[in-house]
């Protein structure tokens, strides 16, 4: 498998300075890329899907159930089905997240 993570391919403007590219899917499982430049917002949103987030580069102000929690390069967490989140990030980077099942509005 080649990883092309150092082009350019595949980005989607989300707005807010972020962008995401879809990395890899099936029916059960997809995994997406968030580029964030430094005050990027990841607006409070919910979904039916499970999310983990795993934070690969940078600092953000992440919100889950109304509390706010700073993380950081190496952590990583599970968001339950329709638990209200999103972000703020303090430091450009990029959070690798998996929603299962597949996210089919991100495709």
């Amino acid at each position: 498998m080649s990883d092309n993570n150092t082009t350019d391919a595949g980005w989607v403007d989300s707005g807010d300075g972020v962008e995401r590219r879809v990395r890899a899917e099936n029916q059960d499982l997809m995994v997406v890329e968030f580029r964030f430049q430094t005050g990027g917002v990841g607006a409070l949103h919910n979904h039916p899907h499970t999310q983990s987030t795993y934070v690969k580069e940078g600092v953000f102000d992440f919100i889950m159930d109304g509390e706010t929690t700073r993380i950081k390069a190496g952590d990583c967490f599970v968001i339950p089905s329709n638990v209200v989140h999103g972000c703020t990030c303090i430091e450009a980077g990029l959070l690798v997240d998996c929603f299962t099942p597949r996210r089919d509005d991100f495709l």
